[in-house]
């Protein structure tokens, strides 16, 4: 725990204010042995990476002593067991019985170059380096985890929590419910927007993590502020504009610091579960109702805003403490410096730094702001994005019905109106099950069987759930009047889930399978064009339902849905094809 409360918020200012003397990093301490290979003695003085030349094959020449090039490769201890390979190699090519005489008949010595790692560049100490991440002990994952879902939760459930408030913010400000909904879809839009500005900024070695992910959740508590102080409709929206698009880094970033700690083949699990509980469980309409409802209904529209300022307010303060940085080349860097300081050698660099030493500001602005958008012409991308996208948008726009199914026709009041969607959380847990099972006992097999996986087999989970939001959608829209018991369209509705459920975990593995160079542009374009449809379809769902009544208008949604099912099994066939005539996506 004492390495959690080192890489934390709260770690980083207890040594900037104690100048370095508290929660010490190995290198800082007495008794830290630098490796050999970091100081200038062993390094030779010209900064290249360092060539190890071979002469004869045999194998005392690559063991101890010197290269005929004057450079010690013993201290190399990283490179140590590549030269002995290499040597190896060139034994059984030039052979035992070559003689001297041969190579000294050449214009110029004939001498294999084996490149050894550069002795510059600062890495992981051995395979076993506890400072990295991927080598954390399961405990401390756990930790981080945890830390990561309820930063992810404080944050969704800020669309949801509001929803209860609708009717108190028609009424205090004397607008129309289009007004009042609109507070939710600027929060949605707001997190759809925002990905595209703040994410990146957690790519920088410089920045990691760490802080856009606490200094935007401490931006979103004040800004939660405004939104139960203030006298003024316009306030109201433009605050929850911006406390959507300040707390959007939880919601984009989550996935690639669960990357950062949990080996692939375990990764898909952990994202489910993350989702599971944070995402699909603490907002999106589902726990978020059954907050905020109780609260409204005998408190006023502010309770709910309260209780989320109280929940995030939480969050922020634990997570300044427990949340560590997962960001590997951050962590590099940092360790970069410190080598730096202690060695008196300059020239140790993390590969970070050498990467980014020929970038520009441009290069950097132009792949984080405009290749989410040109990946978006890709057939796969546009595809993916119109799936979730309308899948995401119909389930907001969907539940604008449930006021008038269980207050209007089953006379649920305020407060009850929000225990219908426990049954999401139901379904939710089940759906996690199965999909965990199916990375168990198919796509786990299959990976160790092949050592791969083609991308469109990660959509088959999906070709059976597909069916199951059509499905809801009818089951719900037609069984919703008072000579059925209530009970009917809350089963059908929470059947709604295994499907958005696995079918957001199956698009959103698949993206960055076929776009593996540009993971980070795929997620952020799908996350802008989902939540900014999103945001817009609630505003114009209650006169949806109340034009065309609640089973015509959910089988007008259903329709939708079983337009794009065709299109989801071509891409399954022909993905592949599709993929080899693109320029940015992995063909093999």
């Amino acid at each position: 725990m004492k390495d959690i409360f080192r890489d934390s918020t709260f770690g980083d200012y207890a040594r900037f204010f104690t100048r370095n003397r508290t929660f010490l990093y190995p290198e800082e301490k007495a008794e830290f042995v630098v490796p050999t290979r970091y100081l200038l003695r062993h390094a030779g003085t010209d900064g290249d990476s360092l060539r190890t030349v071979v002469d004869t094959p045999k194998k005392e020449s690559l063991q101890g002593e010197e290269a005929n090039v004057g450079i010690e490769t013993a201290p190399l201890e990283r490179g140590k067991k590549d030269l002995e390979r290499e040597d190896t190699k060139v034994a059984e090519e030039v052979g035992e019985k070559k003689k001297v005489d041969d190579l000294e008949k050449q214009e110029e010595p004939s001498k294999d170059i084996v490149s050894t790692p550069d002795p510059f560049l600062v890495d992981w100490y051995d395979e076993n380096d506890q400072e990295n991440p991927q080598n954390w002990s399961f405990a401390k994952k756990c930790v981080v985890t945890s830390a990561i879902m309820i930063l992810t939760f404080s944050v969704y459930i800020g669309s949801a929590i509001y929803s209860p408030s609708i009717p108190g913010v028609m009424e205090r400000f004397h607008v129309s419910y289009v007004r009042g909904v609109l507070g939710l879809s600027l929060f949605v839009i707001g997190y759809g927007i925002g990905p595209l500005f703040l994410s990146p900024l957690s790519e920088i070695p410089a920045i990691g993590r760490n802080p856009p992910y606490i200094y935007t959740l401490l931006l979103f508590v004040i800004f939660q502020i405004p939104t139960f102080t203030t006298s003024n409709y316009e306030t109201l929206m433009t605050f929850r504009f911006l406390t959507g698009f300040v707390g959007s880094p939880a919601l984009a970033t989550g996935g690639a610091s669960m990357a950062d700690i949990w080996p692939g083949i375990k990764l898909p699990y952990v994202i489910a579960l993350c989702a599971n509980c944070s995402c699909f469980l603490g907002s999106d309409r589902k726990l978020g109702p059954v907050v905020g409802g109780f609260a409204a209904q005998n408190n006023g529209y502010k309770w709910p805003l309260y209780e989320l300022i109280w929940i995030c307010g939480f969050s922020c303060i634990l997570l300044i403490f427990i949340l560590p940085e997962t960001y590997a080349p951050k962590i590099l860097l940092k360790r970069a410096q410190r080598l730096r300081k202690l060695t008196g050698n300059n020239k140790l660099r993390s590969q970070s730094e050498i990467d980014q030493a020929n970038l520009t500001l441009g290069e950097i602005a132009s792949e984080a702001l405009l290749k989410p958008f040109q990946l978006m012409t890709e057939p796969a991308v546009l595809f993916i994005n119109v799936y979730l996208g309308l899948t995401y948008s119909i389930f907001y726009l969907w539940f604008e019905a449930f006021p008038i199914v269980f207050g209007e026709i089953y006379h649920f009041n305020l407060g009850e109106q929000g225990l219908p969607f426990v049954g999401f959380a139901i379904t939710c847990m089940l759906s996690f099950a199965v999909y965990a099972a199916a990375q168990k006992y198919i796509y786990e097999p299959r990976f160790m069987r092949n050592g791969t996986i083609i991308p469109e087999e990660r959509l088959e989970v999906g070709l059976v759930c597909c069916f199951f939001i059509p499905v809801s959608l009818f089951f719900y829209g037609w069984s919703s009047r008072e000579s059925v018991h209530w009970i009917a369209p809350i089963i059908a509705a929470a059947l709604y889930m295994p499907g958005i459920f696995l079918m957001f975990q199956v698009c959103l593995i698949y993206l960055p399978m076929s776009y593996p160079r540009y993971q980070a542009s795929v997620l952020a374009g799908n996350d802008f064009f989902r939540s900014c449809m999103a945001g817009c379809f609630p505003l114009f769902g209650r006169a949806l339902f109340k034009n065309l009544g609640v089973g015509p208008g959910c089988s007008l949604l259903a329709g939708l849905e079983i337009g794009l099912i065709p299109v989801l099994y071509l891409f399954y066939f022909k993905g592949a094809q599709f993929r080899s005539w693109s320029k940015y996506a992995q063909s093999s």
